[in-house]
This record gives structure tokens, sequence and C-alpha cells, in this order.
């Protein structure tokens, strides 16, 4: 097929225009950036009638891997190895006993709908994750970011991101070798496991440094150059064996996250993270049938409730298991319950690119996301209003006695 470049520019000034309407109407709703970004999608895309404006959906998604990668690479950034190892034991028992029963609660319930094995997998794995970004996102408008009791959420949203990343690596593996058997997810797991502490160790002890080198020399685009050049060789080396780039991508934020220049990776990485991240959701929004969705209605809404339910059950007894206060454990409980987000998407499109799911998955989970997100501000913010813990009285400190006035001059 010949590609027009021109009309390729256009297709990208369409996705731009679509995505900045959609982000202002969010914006005056005080509704998360990713709803815009999907419906904007939902609008332009193929499957909208009349008509696609865009002319290249393949290219579109073509820059939704890219998108995964920046996301992804993002995502590790805020994760550097001593962050991984302070999560402690009761995020990391909390953040398992709930992303793994939601994980089986989804597969029990796409199979009893009848769906693929896969289906059912890949769906389970949606409604399991947390949205890290849009929970900091609502904590951060309430002023409860920099709270003591939020940085055991903060420690549960760790854990899921890496056990989403694993067992989305874990899945397209197992699809791709055809079987699904107790020895080949053995195998799947040993390898994801091999590749995660192979790429910690080794790369630990020589990316940080190499990286650090080069941002002394102050050329801003050589550094940049670099970490995305960690990111996307990465992302290939764990496309090569069989896991998702996500996994890669992942990586390569947490290697550079060790280094004493995060704080600059940080701040290159910001605009590019904000574009690549609108493209992502806007093309996964275009590649959504959105003429699907009716025949899945209900579905649609007992996969919300049981998510919903699963995630504030196995939160809430967890917590109370690791010995946490019934305030903060029924906080953190709404808080984990409310969201799917950004991750959700990326599992969806993870099944979908390999052809693991089947057309219905990636506008099912769309929707979720889409439920979910629009629930998430009023929970989170229903549950820090009612559950959080008043704040010790003030006490005035006792008068200085004259003999002590005195002594102190």
């Amino acid at each position: 097929m010949t590609i027009n470049e021109v009309l390729v520019v256009q297709d990208l000034a369409i996705v731009m225009l679509a995505a900045l309407g959609m982000a202002l109407l969010c914006r005056a709703l005080r509704q998360p950036l990713l709803i815009g970004y999907i419906i904007a999608g939902m609008i332009i895309g193929p499957y909208t009638p009349p008509a696609s404006l865009l002319t290249y959906p393949d290219i579109l998604s073509a820059l939704a891997e890219i998108g995964i990668v920046f996301l992804l690479f993002a995502v590790g950034l805020e994760y550097p190895l001593n962050r991984l190892r302070a999560i402690g034991r009761t995020a990391l028992v909390i953040a398992l006993a709930e992303s793994l029963s939601t994980f089986a609660a989804g597969y029990l319930l796409g199979t009893a709908f009848g769906f693929p094995t896969f289906d059912s997998l890949f769906l389970g794995l949606a409604i399991s994750v947390t949205s890290t970004v849009i929970l900091s996102s609502i904590l951060q408008d309430l002023g409860v970011l920099q709270a003591r009791e939020t940085s055991l959420l903060l420690g549960i949203t760790v854990v899921e991101d890496i056990v989403t990343v694993t067992l989305l690596g874990i899945l397209q593996s197992t699809y791709l070798t055809g079987h699904l058997s107790v020895e080949q997810i053995a195998l799947s797991v040993g390898l994801v496991l091999v590749f995660i502490a192979g790429t910690l160790l080794l790369g630990s002890r020589a990316i940080p440094p190499a990286i650090d080198r080069l941002h002394r020399t102050g050329l801003s685009e050589v550094y940049l150059i670099a970490i995305l050049g960690v990111a996307f060789s990465l992302a290939i080396v764990a496309s090569l064996i069989g896991i998702s780039v996500a996994t890669g991508a992942f990586l390569a934020g947490v290697l550079v996250a060790e280094s004493n220049s995060q704080a600059e990776a940080h701040r290159l990485m910001a605009p590019l993270k904000e574009l690549f991240g609108a493209i992502f959701f806007v093309s996964m929004g275009a590649l959504m049938d959105v003429a699907l969705l009716p025949a899945y209605i209900v579905p649609i809404a007992v996969f919300v409730v049981v998510a919903f339910a699963v995630k504030l059950i196995s939160t809430y007894v967890a917590a109370r298991r690791q010995r946490v206060a019934v305030p903060d454990a029924r906080r953190a409980a709404l808080s984990m319950s409310a969201s799917g987000g950004e991750m959700s998407i990326v599992v969806a499109k993870g099944g979908n690119d390999i052809g693991a799911t089947t057309p219905f998955v990636l506008p099912f989970i769309g929707a979720l996301t889409v439920v979910t997100t629009l629930l998430a501000p009023f929970v989170v913010r229903f549950a820090w209003r009612s559950g959080r813990s008043p704040p010790p009285p003030r006490t005035e400190p006792a008068a200085a006695s004259p003999a002590t006035a005195e002594g102190s001059g």
C-alpha cells in the first residue's frame, strides 16, 4: 500500500484536535482526560458511522505501540529499587490478595458468560488493576497525597502494576506457545522472573552510572536519546523472548530511576508521556468497535459490580489480617476498588495485538474503563471524607515558669 505522507499528517492533526476538544470538555466537567481521549477516538475511528475520519488507522495503531513504551517507562521512573524494597509486607500482601482474587473472579465470570478462555483471562487481568495515575490525581486534588495513610495505597498500586505487567507477559507467552498447562505457566512465569531479575541485577550496575555520565555532559538532547534508547531496547528484547513490550519499558524506567539524574528524566519525559499517552488512548478508542457493545450491556454491568465488590472485600479483609486499623482498611478498600484506567487498556491492547482475544474484548474493556473512571472520583472522595481518622487534638504548649523564663535568658 502506497502511503500519502500528507494524509498521515492529516490523520495526526485530526487526532490532536479531537483529543484537544475532548480534553477541554473533560477539564470543564472535572473528569479525567483519559475518558475524553477514549471518546475522541471512538468519534473519529473507523467503526463510527457514517465513515472514519482517519485514512490510516494502522499507522495510529503503530503509534499506540510507541505510546505503551512511553507510558510504562514513565511508570517505571516512579519506582526506583529502593522504593520497591520499601513497599513493605503489608502493601505486598494486600496487593497480591486484591489483584489475584479479582483476576480469578474476572476469569470465572467470563467463563460463566461463555466467553473463550483467553478472553476471560484478559478480562480478569484488566479488571484486577487500579489506576495509579487516576488515584494519585484524585488524592492530590483532595490534598492528601502526602498524608501518612496514602503511602499504603501507593505501595499497593506499585505491586499491582508489577503483577499486571508480569501476568500480561505470561498470558501473551502462553498464548503464543499454544498451550495453557501447569508446565507452560511455570515456564512462562520462570521466563518472566528470569528476565526481570536479570535486568534489575545486571542492569542496575551498568545503566544508572552510564546515564549519570551522559547527564554530566550537560547535553539534554543526548541524555534524552540515551534514556529512550534504554526504554526501546529493553522493550524489544522483552518482545523477542515473548514478553510484553510493556514489561521491558517498565523495567527500563526502574533502571533509569536508580540514577542520580532521575529528576531530569522526569522533566524531559513529561511532555513526551502526555503526547504519546494521548495518542495511545485516542487510538484505543478508534480501534474499539462500539457497535458490538449493545449486545454486552448486561455482562459489562455485572463485571463492574463484581470487580468493585471483590476488590472492596479482598482489600478490606487482607488489610485487617495485616492489622491495619479499621478506618484505614475501609478507606483503602474503597479507594482501591474504584478504578481501572490506563493499565486496563494496555492489557486489552496486549491481547488484541497477538490475536489472543476476540474483537469484542477491546471495546468491552474500554467500556469498563470509562465507567469505572467516571465513578472513581466520587468513590475515592467519599472514602476520604467519611473514613479518615481525625487528627489528634492540638494542645497548647505549657507556659514557661518564671524561673525557667529567667534561666533561659
